[in-house]
């Protein structure tokens, strides 16, 4: 079972390992730079080898990057656009040095240009990135967002519509976020409904580009289309619907992670991944 949760790299990108083995995790995500800013210094060589030397020394794999909050790829605006595909370029060279093999990114907002203009304007800058980084293997995971405001991929519909447009869409993956998916209107609660959407997931996108399951408990409840995520078993899901994703034998090499809440580290992912991991069959 690949479980874990989104880690600080505080003192270095090599010490997420020491708290993933702190949390009992087999997979975990990191950002390789502050979210919330737009530049950061370069990844030292010496850092780059004390990560690998950490990873191989607990075989803990994969470990998945989450991009800048900042990007936006479906702006109408041009320098926003341009500087998001640069960011975007640095963030895949940084990942790609980590050998980390998917950089999660939120697709955009269309920012009152069009849902249609939007995705075509994610896909041209997904295009541009490619290739200015013909040789890098990290593969970006487009992620299924909640819908707010402009934001773009609240449906699996806009999700394959920006991979169908890009060029070299075998570059891409998906990842599935289960507050975003509750809020975007889709019902999985139920075994019954849960294998209507992976079955619709799979006739729209397909399931072998699902690489990246964010487990979120939702604070909001069905088509909300607010984001906010909860403790597991505290929100609008509820603990049960999360044993569905689990025990699904088609998702077993999927790493799931945890983006809930923490105010007290490492307490709330303790409890959250206990709670995740009362419900494997």
């Amino acid at each position: 079972m690949l479980l874990g949760a989104h880690l600080s790299t505080a003192g270095g990108v090599d010490k997420s390992f020491d708290r993933a083995i702190e949390l009992d995790c087999t997979a975990f995500q990191i950002f390789t730079k502050s979210n919330r800013q737009w530049n950061a210094k370069p990844l030292s060589a010496d850092e780059v080898a004390r990560y690998h030397q950490r990873q191989q020394e607990t075989g803990i794999a994969p470990v998945v990057c989450h991009a800048s909050y900042l990007l936006n790829l479906g702006t109408p605006d041009d320098a926003l656009w341009h500087k998001s595909i640069d960011a975007l370029v640095q963030e895949l060279e940084r990942c790609e040095l980590l050998k980390i093999p998917q950089l999660v990114l939120h697709p955009g907002a269309h920012v009152k240009s069009g849902v249609e203009a939007g995705l075509a304007r994610v896909a041209a800058g997904l295009d541009i990135v490619h290739n200015r980084l013909p040789d890098v293997q990290v593969k970006v995971a487009l992620e299924i967002t909640a819908g707010q405001g402009t934001t773009l991929g609240s449906t699996f519909e806009e999700i394959a519509a920006i991979i169908n447009a890009c060029q070299q869409n075998e570059r891409l993956a998906v990842c599935f976020d289960t507050c975003h998916a509750l809020a975007a209107g889709y019902e999985f609660r139920t075994p019954e409904s849960y294998q209507a959407v992976i079955s619709q997931f799979e006739q729209v996108i397909g399931l072998e580009r699902l690489k990246v399951v964010h487990v979120n408990d939702s604070q909001k409840d069905l088509g909300s289309h607010v984001d906010r995520h909860d403790h597991i078993g505290d929100g609008c899901i509820g603990l049960e619907p999360f044993g569905y994703f689990l025990n699904d034998a088609r998702l077993q090499e999927v790493p799931f992670l945890l983006e809930t809440p923490v105010e007290d580290d490492p307490d709330d992912n303790q409890r959250n991944l206990a709670k995740l991991r009362s419900v494997l069959a």
